[in-house]
Parts: C-alpha cells; sequence; structure tokens
C-alpha cells in the first residue's frame, strides 16, 4: 500500500482543529492511537497526560472544543519523513497568551497512530 502524502494529513488536522470538526480530525486517527499532552495532564492528572483510543480522544477534543470556542492553531512549520510529522504551530486562545507548540505524529498505512505534544 502506497503512504499518503503525510503533508496532506498535516493540512487536514489543522483544517479540521480549526473549524473544532470532531468527526474529520478523528478520521485521521487509528482507532487505538495514543496522545499524549501536559495540557493533558493539568487537566486530567489521573492520565499522566497520556490517553489512548479514539473514544478518550473524542471526549478530550469535545471538551477542549466546548471549553475554548475561540481554540485556534496557526501552523508554522511542519516537516515530515516516510513516518513522522513534526507540525510546530501557534495555539491561540481568546484571554490567554498566545503558545508556541511543538507535536509530533507518527503514521501509518495513512492514520496517525500516536501524537505527542511539547511546550513550555
Amino acid at each position: 500500500m502506497k503512504e499518503p502524502d503525510l503533508s496532506s494529513i498535516a493540512n487536514t488536522w489543522f483544517e479540521a482543529f480549526n473549524k473544532q470538526d470532531l468527526e474529520k480530525l478523528l478520521a485521521l486517527y487509528h482507532e487505538n492511537a495514543q496522545h499524549y499532552s501536559p495540557k493533558l495532564k493539568l487537566r486530567k492528572p489521573e492520565t499522566k497526560g497520556l490517553i489512548k483510543g479514539k473514544s478518550e480522544l473524542r471526549a478530550w477534543w469535545g471538551d477542549s472544543f466546548r471549553r475554548l470556542p475561540s481554540l485556534r492553531y496557526d501552523p508554522i512549520q511542519f516537516t515530515a519523513n516516510d513516518k513522522r510529522i513534526f507540525m510546530e504551530y501557534m495555539r491561540q486562545v481568546e484571554g490567554e497568551e498566545n503558545m508556541v507548540v511543538g507535536e509530533v505524529l507518527e503514521v501509518d498505512e495513512g492514520l496517525i497512530l500516536a501524537s505527542r505534544v511539547y511546550h513550555g
């Protein structure tokens, strides 16, 4: 099977996030995908920052979209090799200071298997 263009996955990811289109966003992820985020660790300490599976991703991002209706990610740059995408973007939320974020997406057969967020 030919691997998809990873820059297309990244572009679709940003589009889905900024439209807060949960279904389009989740369609990019493998059913058993894992996601690690420092924000997740702060808001839900019992997870230690790691969630697994689409149902947990749905709950996490659904809650984020409800709590933060102005949430927007503006891409700064991204690079990709055959299995990973490194994205750097500006996280913007009305009333909060902008934050530069790095995120790595691990992709196999066109679906995101794991994502890891980095920020200060």
